[in-house]
């Protein structure tokens, strides 16, 4: 790393994500964070890294936004993985990329787990048309459905999962347990039953068993949306257990020791109070935590001059241009003679300036050699001093944080000048990432 980065205090242990991303064991890498601190990118560029070193690699993201795949030179990702060219195959490794369609994954599970007539009468149902397209908590379960699709072709080395922004991150968690709770609730049993009474006996049952719920639903809901849902959960009835079933599946896989979470934060106090919740929360769910990688953050290459000695000299170099100005234009033995001064049209003046202005009220206008240079100086001290008063901050912040959670190994990202939005960008991002604390130093 160079001079201009930033380091780690010797308090917090280094992230190595080279050791991570290069061992076979390391199966599945999910990033995680709050919105706007680079979890895309992060994905990205540990794809492209762990690809150039020989894996077999996926990324897949759940954001709906498409810089994933403007990185990645692809014109438009969906729920098929499909290869990025460009990538240094030296090594044997490939890359491929995904965007999850939550719809179609969805209806990937009903064709392939119903027969063709079942298989219809689901995917045409009103009802399921809405769930599959956006009911709430179906992005996250179809999320996992996904990865567990994925993990169980066994066809990839390595899977990277770029979640959604904020706390939604870990809804996914959640899947399982909410699908439990919605297909065991009373409303659902309800709902079933006529399905395996069958018949008119069935709808007896419907109309018996549900008198006082059906009006206010109704009238909430609508008659027809009401038999939308019960047509759906009928023909869906056989399916239940192996949504559960699967759901279940997947979240021992990601407690599993194949699978490393990455918590991305920035160096900013809101984001790594979300960092904190991200680290907590997996502790809790018995997910194995790698790391937390800081992204974005600055650096100088005169970290040796502080804040606040850079804006005393500041202020130095400003009182000394005062002094001289209220000296007049002799004081200063640089200043320019009056033969010398350049007019507002760029021409030379004697007595009296192309523009019509006496050499003193031309003089106004001009600034000795001397006095521009002391002025740049004094401004850049000033941008230095804010720089450092970041540096300061952001250090700050980060050292909160590894204070609460000593364990937690880090990775710091320097800031980029620019976006990144091409492959050599997210090699950048991963030469960042890979450097350790002896690179960092130098």
């Amino acid at each position: 790393m160079t001079s201009d980065d930033t380091t780690l205090d010797a308090s917090a242990p280094w992230l190595e994500v080279d050791a991570l991303i290069d061992d076979p064991r390391t199966r599945i890498v999910v990033c995680c964070g709050a919105g706007g601190v680079g979890k895309t990118t992060t994905a990205a560029a540990l794809g492209v890294r762990a690809a150039e070193r020989g894996r077999k690699v996926v990324v897949l993201t759940i954001d709906p936004a498409r810089r994933l795949a403007q990185s990645m030179g692809i014109s438009e990702l969906d729920n098929v993985p499909r290869q990025v060219k460009g990538v240094d195959d030296a090594a044997g490794g490939e890359l491929h990329a995904m965007m999850l369609d939550m719809k179609r994954t969805f209806d990937e599970i009903v064709e392939g787990h119903a027969d063709a007539d079942r298989s219809r009468a689901i995917l045409e149902n009103p009802f399921y048309q809405s769930l599959s397209a956006g009911f709430a908590g179906t992005q996250e379960y179809m999320a996992m459905e996904k990865l567990g699709q994925l993990r169980a072709s066994d066809e990839w080395d390595l899977i990277v999962v770029d979640t959604p922004p904020s706390r939604s991150a870990l809804d996914f968690l959640d899947a399982p347990k909410r699908l439990g709770s919605f297909l065991d609730g009373k409303f659902i049993r309800v709902l079933m039953a006529p399905a395996k009474v069958g018949g008119r006996a069935g709808m007896k049952f419907l109309n018996v068993g549900m008198s006082m719920m059906t009006g206010t639903l109704s009238k909430l809901m609508g008659g027809q949306l009401l038999r939308d849902v019960q047509t759906f959960v009928a023909a869906m009835d056989t399916m239940f257990g192996g949504f559960r079933t699967r759901a279940d599946a997947t979240y021992r896989l990601l407690q599993a020791p194949g699978t490393a979470f990455l918590v991305v934060a920035a160096p900013e106090r809101d984001a790594l109070r979300e960092a904190a919740y991200f680290v907590e929360r997996l502790a809790a769910e018995q997910m194995p935590l790698a790391g937390l990688v800081l992204n974005r953050v600055h650096g100088s290459g005169a970290a040796q001059l502080s804040a606040e000695r850079a804006l005393a000299a500041a202020e130095m170099l400003t009182d000394r241009l005062s002094e001289d100005a209220d000296a007049g234009p002799d004081h200063d033995e640089n200043n320019l003679e009056p033969d010398g001064i350049v007019d507002l049209d760029g021409g030379k003046a004697g007595t009296r300036t192309a523009g019509g202005l006496s050499p003193a009220a031309a003089a106004e206008h001009v600034v000795s050699p001397s006095a521009s240079a002391a002025q740049l100086a004094a401004g850049l001290l000033r941008l230095h001093a804010e720089r450092m008063q970041v540096l300061a901050r952001e250090r700050r912040t980060r050292d909160r944080f590894t204070a609460l959670h000593p364990e937690v190994p880090v990775a710091e990202v320097a800031a980029l000048p620019g976006d990144v939005h091409d492959l050599a960008g997210l090699r950048a991002i991963g030469d960042r990432l890979a450097l350790g604390p002896t690179d960092a130093d130098d």
